[in-house]
């Protein structure tokens, strides 16, 4: 389909669902958990509740807390950066399908958390023995929908460039 006449509307819904999700379930594990609970799932599964203050792997969590606003401020940029790419790029599926996921975890992890909580809420702890030698006791670091979104929005992106490269030969 021509960029121009695809519709932007299914990549903005594709974004929203995603922030709906993510809010959705931080809000099932503010109003059940106390920070630092955690519930036993499976061997390499639980639900915990965490507070990240600072980006990823909670980098510059303890900052001070100008990292709260500098990281909204990313996420209005990009925000706004997103939207554009997606207008001009619309009809290109898997690049627009990456951009959307990216833009849903965006405006749930710096546009709504940030700002309303002083942090990121993650639930989602994966732990493994294998990766003790790698992370802090075998558990990778916790997580949430919105950062599940950005990242398979970037494996995504990755994904387009590599198809795009191949085409291009």
């Amino acid at each position: 389909m021509d960029n121009d006449r695809a519709p932007i509307w299914p990549w903005l819904g594709l974004a929203a669902l995603i922030v709906l999700l993510d809010q959705l379930t931080k809000v099932l594990i503010l109003l059940n958990y106390e920070l630092g609970d955690s519930t036993y799932v499976t061997g390499f599964f639980n639900i915990v509740r965490v507070h990240n203050s600072g980006a990823a792997f909670s980098f510059l969590a303890s900052a001070g807390g100008w990292q709260r606003w500098f990281f909204t401020g990313i996420g209005v940029v990009a925000t706004v950066f997103i939207v554009w790419m997606l207008r001009a790029h619309r009809g290109q599926r898997l690049f627009s399908f990456a951009l959307a996921c990216i833009l849903g975890g965006a405006i749930g992890n710096n546009l709504i958390d940030r700002p309303l909580h002083g942090y990121v809420v993650d639930f989602f702890d994966f732990h493994w023995a294998f990766l003790s030698g790698i992370f802090h006791g075998g558990h990778f670091p916790a997580f949430n929908v919105a950062d599940a979104g950005i990242t398979i929005g970037a494996i995504c992106l990755i994904l387009d460039e590599i198809l795009r490269i191949r085409r291009a030969r």
